[in-house]
């Protein structure tokens, strides 16, 4: 009976703990309007035998506005309320992806976790997420998070969020459902600068466009 008390005692604490690094990481997060850093991202793949890593940065405005630059001239992509553009500069080719004109689907539903890393609320993370575990290891919490979106979870069935000890925003984790992850380490991280012209959307007039959200729905 005593070691049954003890441990729910434990339980009950560690669950407490959870709830306070989450609180002031998500208080942290309401202060935030924008942000932007560089990252070093690296993708493991089964059929690879090491990593790929590549150096990038990242802007977003609150709520979901975000630019990703991946390497130079590699691949860009920007959300802009609700639209979204993937570029791939070196192939003159954009992917377009119209988040209120598109019907349900798993593109759609995994395309939108992107912005995960910056929640507002612990209602906006429960909206879209699953809660699975918050643990430290290397000086670093790991929120990992289940899409509640079952389309979502075809594609990408986690994704894990760092935050460092201070709660700021220290990297993020995309696992796909091949078992091969994408993580993005965040470095000079800056809040609350200047992002303009970082979401305009146009692409040079040789580009050639696709819109894939619109094939799904055919």
């Amino acid at each position: 009976m005593k070691f049954i008390l003890v441990f729910l005692c434990a339980v009950r604490c560690f669950a407490v703990e959870q709830e306070q690094i989450l609180g002031s990481w998500l208080r942290q997060q309401t202060n935030v309007q924008t942000w932007a850093a560089d990252f070093v991202q690296t993708r493991t793949l089964k059929a690879l035998a090491q990593p790929l890593v590549s150096a990038g940065r990242v802007w977003f405005a609150a709520p979901q506005n975000f630019r990703w630059e991946l390497g130079t001239n590699q691949t860009i992509a920007i959300r802009s309320n609700e639209t979204m553009m993937v570029i791939y500069p070196r192939l003159k080719r954009a992917e377009k992806y119209d988040f209120a004109a598109a019907g349900p689907s798993e593109w759609k539903d995994t395309l939108s976790l992107l912005q995960s890393g910056f929640p507002r609320s612990r209602a906006e993370i429960d909206q879209q997420f699953k809660i699975l575990s918050l643990t430290e290891t290397n000086n670093l919490y790991e929120l990992a998070l289940q899409p509640r979106s079952v389309g979502a979870r075809k594609m990408m069935p986690q994704i894990n969020v760092f935050i460092s000890t201070n709660s700021n925003l220290a990297g993020t984790e995309l696992v796909f459902v091949d078992g091969s992850t994408m993580r993005n380490d965040f470095q000079i991280v800056r809040t609350n600068t200047m992002v303009e012209g970082k979401f305009d959307l146009t692409i040079p007039a040789d580009y050639k466009l696709v819109e894939p959200l619109k094939s799904a729905r055919k």
